[in-house]
């Protein structure tokens, strides 16, 4: 960096989400003299874990949108205009309406964009009628109505293929529709079937062996290995790429993930889907050095979850001032993500991993804590908490006590997975050979 960008960086974010907020506003108070310039294409935040409570009316939509700018620290240009391109050569990053915006540190903060489009035919007859998804507001809303009318027949939930936002979203979905139908006193006459493209649950054993059970509790069929290749919605059945078929009354299907669209044209920032690769440690992309990533733009082996963006976060703001300063980056960031499942009937499932360790049981985020992957009244308080935490804590960059980027050691059962390693040899000596299972009706 050249002398006068040592002592006033520009720093450049694009997106005003978690990520982009919670990083400008750490930046606003370690980084003095620095420019920095946030770009999003509207002045509406969206707290999306809410968006999961909208269906069931747990939540009001109105209230999970506040203003961008003021979640914004004094001294922090927030910018509205689309992204055309970033030109890595120039050090640039080109706006929808011709503007040029020089940077010395550019931060990709876009997250994850959904693309239903890409699987045919699920913006097609029955979009927004019969199937649906949460993962948008409005969505979320229509979704709502649906679910008000919706008394008897089948109801599938399911995600098209990873990755995809909140990975645990689609079967805390499925543990609410069993509670909210149950309530209702209409889940003798509601079938729910959990599909996925994967072999299990979930993607790590441990966590799969615990959420399946509790489907199983529930009496929620799980279909595994269903790679959803199209809907047929004049039929009302998803339908594999092995040309299975799954009927449905009410659908609820999480489209394809992509990165943000100027990610795409803009060469060599991104991969194929659109999401910007980077060192798992540091954050700094491997586009330029002078490029870093937070949150679900990332092309990491961490979930897009958002507690991967608050941890994330702290890291980042480090390496971003380590950066400005010519000193080496930290690599610091493990990959530490922390989920609260709701289960339902006011309880809900913590589970807390890393690059290399899976969700276990025990305890968070010590010996004395709340318990992991088991479901308690205390989880489904910390969720509920979690929304002013977000607001007043997180985003304004302020540490949480106790609880730090690292995923803590201490508290968990490490010994489960010498046990899973020993039940899953024995399940698979013991399973038959068998076909496909029939999934229609």
């Amino acid at each position: 960096m050249t002398e006068q960008t040592q002592t006033a960086p520009r720093v450049v974010i694009l997106g005003g989400g978690t990520g982009g907020t919670l990083l400008a506003n750490r930046l606003r108070r370690t980084l003095d003299d620095a420019v920095i310039t946030v770009v999003d294409r509207d002045d509406s935040h969206v707290y999306q874990p809410g968006l999961l409570f909208v269906p069931f009316g747990l939540a009001e939509p109105e209230r999970l949108v506040r203003p961008r700018h003021r979640q914004l620290h004094r001294g922090i240009e927030l910018r509205r205009s689309e992204v055309d391109r970033v030109d890595l050569e120039a050090r640039s990053v080109e706006l929808a309406d011709g503007t040029a915006l020089p940077y010395d540190v550019l931060v990709i903060a876009t997250g994850a964009r959904l693309l239903p489009e890409e699987t045919p035919g699920l913006t097609g007859p029955g979009w927004g009628e019969t199937i649906h998804h949460f993962y948008e507001l409005d969505p979320a809303i229509r979704l709502r109505d649906a679910l008000a009318d919706f008394d008897h027949g089948r109801l599938v939930i399911g995600f098209v293929d990873l990755p995809i936002k909140c990975p645990v979203a689609p079967l805390e979905f499925a543990f609410l529709a069993d509670a909210h139908l149950r309530e209702r006193g209409v889940r003798d006459e509601v079938e729910i079937t959990y599909v996925t493209p994967l072999d299990a649950p979930f993607t790590k054993p441990v966590a799969a062996h615990h959420l399946g059970g509790m489907l199983a509790e529930r009496g929620i069929e799980v279909v595994t290995d269903f790679a959803t290749g199209e809907i047929d919605g004049e039929a009302r059945q998803l339908v594999s790429y092995d040309d299975r078929r799954l009927d449905f009354d009410l659908a609820v299907v999480i489209p394809l993930h992509g990165g943000a669209a100027y990610v795409e044209r803009s060469p060599g920032l991104g991969d194929e889907l659109g999401f910007v690769p980077a060192d798992p440690h540091t954050l700094q992309s491997k586009a330029a050095p002078e490029v870093f990533v937070i949150g679900d733009a990332a092309a990491l082996p961490a979930s897009k979850a958002g507690s991967v963006t608050h941890f994330e976060g702290e890291i980042l703001a480090r390496n971003i001032e380590h950066f400005c300063a010519g000193e080496p980056l930290e690599p610091g960031y493990d990959g530490h993500a922390n989920c609260f499942i709701e289960t339902g009937f006011g309880k809900a499932m913590l589970i807390d991993f890393n690059y290399g360790t899976e969700p276990l049981p025990g305890r968070f985020p010590g010996p004395v804590g709340a318990p992991l992957l088991a479901e308690s009244r205390i989880n489904h308080l910390g969720k509920l908490l979690f929304e002013p935490v977000y607001w007043h804590w997180l985003l304004p960059g302020r540490p949480l006590p106790l609880i730090g980027p690292d995923m803590p050691r201490r508290g968990k059962a490490f010994e489960e997975l010498d046990q899973e390693e020993l039940d899953q040899d024995d399940e698979l000596d013991e399973k038959p050979a068998s076909g496909h299972k029939e999934v229609g009706r």
